[in-house]
């Protein structure tokens, strides 16, 4: 068999061009493979990350509002303590002390049982 020498016929021209785009094909689709796979690391890595501030918001959330409830259980807790007794039910404290008022011009209670009485009256 006689070999040409020079430049190659139009099969050999196909076939190389054939076995270029070949593997240029095969370049591109795994480097596109791979381009893809580290973009979806990178969008799990995001989500896990955006999931962690979420929780860590949530956590902080509650218990600024679990201190919000204490504080203001504490609140209420003190206005109760601090509240002054009620007078009691029925008891008016104007005749009450009209009463006392008499009794001590009358001469009945002395100047210390009279003050003592106020104050009994008033709390």
């Amino acid at each position: 068999m006689i070999r040409r020498m020079g430049r190659p016929g139009l099969i050999g021209m196909a076939a190389r061009t054939a076995v270029v785009a070949g593997t240029a094909t095969a370049v591109s689709g795994s480097v596109q493979r791979h381009q893809q796979e580290k973009y979806q690391q990178q969008a799990q890595a995001d989500a896990y990350q955006q999931q962690q501030q979420q929780a860590q918001m949530d956590a902080a959330a509650q218990q600024a509002a679990q201190q919000a409830f204490a504080q203001q259980q504490y609140a209420q807790q003190q206005a109760a303590a601090a509240a002054p007794p009620a007078p009691a039910a029925g008891v008016d404290i104007v005749a009450e002390l009209q009463k006392l008022g008499a009794l001590k011009e009358q001469g009945i209670l002395s100047d210390e049982e009279f003050a003592a009485a106020k104050a009994k009256l008033l709390g």
